[in-house]
């Protein structure tokens, strides 16, 4: 069996003080798309944010066969880790074009051929952005960030995309596109750690899911399972739908 494209080791990590993740384990194969659900207040971003380098961490972080937790923000960027922040980051006063082509600083550096030819990818997956490709970035509307946000990642050609809370207030209709976005990168062999509030919508583009709660895994397994764990549909997909037994290969943490 392959080893795991991302594989996590009891890790904590917190602001100051404040310890919100507890001794995280989590494991995201090549290919796959995993979602981390949970409240708010579980800990979520900090899993991304101390994944990515942007905060203190202590436990394993293995990616691509290497551990990486005393890399830096910048060295974890050029290994192939992506991140889309819940607040998008954009730069504002730029045109759409010239956020994407700083996305693709990674391949520029290495020096991978035609690295700008991400455009067309970008282009072809959110033809919006083609249509506003010289409008201001910061005057566009709130999906149209997002997917500037997930285009500029997908810039920098990375092994892991992370998208934090990609549906976060978005439009109903809007949040359907981005997921139909995801399930599409999914196909292409995109490997994406997804973090999200929208607990339905993530189980139904993942692989396998974990549900967070307090800074700790409290149940793992493939998503659709997860979907009919009676736990997890009364918690965070509403008591209305049919409460099928808890599933075999539903893990406890």
């Amino acid at each position: 069996m392959a080893a795991p494209l991302l594989e996590v080791r009891d890790l904590h990590a917190g602001y100051g003080r404040a310890e919100v993740l507890t001794g995280l384990n989590l494991q995201l194969a090549a290919g796959q798309v995993v979602t981390v659900i949970g409240p708010n207040g579980a800990g979520k971003s900090t899993t991304l944010n101390a994944l990515m380098g942007l905060l203190p961490a202590r436990g394993q972080v293995l990616f691509d066969g290497a551990d990486i937790a005393d890399t830096t923000l910048e060295e974890r960027v050029m290994l192939g880790l992506a991140l889309v922040p819940e607040r998008r980051e954009l730069f504002g006063t730029m045109p759409v074009e010239d956020n994407l082509v700083l996305g693709g600083y990674r391949p520029m550096k290495l020096r991978i051929p035609k690295w700008r030819d991400g455009l067309d990818r970008v282009y072809g997956l959110f033809p919006r952005l083609k249509e506003r490709r010289t409008q201001l970035a910061g005057t566009l509307s709130g999906g149209e960030r997002q997917m500037l946000a997930v285009g500029r990642a997908l810039m920098a050609q990375p092994k892991l995309l992370m998208l934090d809370e990609p549906s976060l207030g978005l439009a109903p209709l809007v949040v359907r596109e981005i997921f139909g976005i995801i399930t599409q990168l999914r196909a292409q062999g995109v490997s994406i750690l997804l973090v999200e509030q929208n607990a339905r919508a993530a189980l139904e583009v993942a692989d396998h899911g974990y549900v967070l709660e307090t800074g700790e895994i409290k149940l793992h397994g493939a998503a659709a399972q997860l979907a009919g764990d009676p736990r997890v549909v009364e918690t965070y997909l509403g008591a209305g739908r049919s409460r099928a037994s808890e599933p075999a290969s539903v893990h406890v943490a």
